[in-house]
């Protein structure tokens, strides 16, 4: 990003092995990396613990170095997400009546919000590749959605990743309309340990966009009928 003699903002973009595009802009909003924001607070003063990255640390029920001071959401780090906030808000407040529980999820979803919407959770298909994971990605294309057609929004997919010794779903994402809303269901398997016949066997209403998430499941185990069944054992 410059800025050009006009006081116009020009925005350079080149994609890998591209040709580079420039475009001109009244005004741009860079919106990239996030920090937590608690130099106000004094929290030198009480002697309160913080992270290497300046986050407030704390332990697995959300307690801090004081004992009777508990941290949650953005000032105790990444993912700084709202429902993420929220989760640990009920824990924070269980254990003070109390209660023995922890901040432990195996997942927490994302969502941008988008047109069309783009929602992941779990490990990505980049990360499985870089940490040697044995994964299989298994995607089913809106376009051959019943539902996702009548409403007129086949331009999607969903993308699952299944760790192939074990069949057990370890990420997926979404994109087309209401992602946001879907994309839970695929957290609740990974966090239940599920795996591709546990999803399979659930029987999902039809038409909807949920079905997508069943049928992902039937091509990683070679039993949909959607679409051409690409695995060659049950062709033999």
């Amino acid at each position: 990003i410059d800025k050009s003699k006009n006081d116009d903002f020009i925005v350079k973009i080149a994609e890998e092995n591209k040709k580079e595009n420039i475009f001109y802009y009244d005004n741009v909003l860079v919106a990239i990396g996030r920090s937590p924001n608690i130099n106000f607070l004094g929290l030198d003063k009480i002697g309160l613990k913080l992270n290497e990255f300046g986050f407030i640390e704390v332990d697995e029920q959300l307690k801090t170095n004081i004992s009777h001071i508990y941290a949650i959401g953005d000032v105790i780090g990444f993912p700084m997400l709202a429902h993420k906030a929220i989760h640990q808000a009920h824990i924070a407040a269980e254990v003070i009546s109390g209660k023995e529980h922890y901040f432990e999820p195996k997942v927490i979803p994302s969502v941008a919000y988008t047109d069309p919407e783009i929602a992941w959770v779990g490990i990505s298909e980049k990360e499985a590749k870089n940490n040697n994971l044995d994964y299989e990605i298994s995607l089913f294309p809106w376009s051959a959605s019943g539902r996702a057609n009548a409403s007129n929004c086949h331009i999607g997919a969903t993308k699952l990743i299944f760790d192939k010794i074990t069949n057990k779903i370890i990420g997926g994402s979404i994109v087309g309309t209401n992602a946001s809303e879907l994309i839970s269901e695929i957290a609740l398997a990974i966090e239940m340990g599920c795996d591709a016949e546990d999803i399979a066997l659930t029987i999902h209403p039809h038409p909807t966009l949920s079905e997508s998430i069943s049928s992902a499941s039937e091509i990683f185990q070679g039993t949909i009928t959607d679409l051409l069944n690409s695995k060659k054992s049950l062709l033999n």
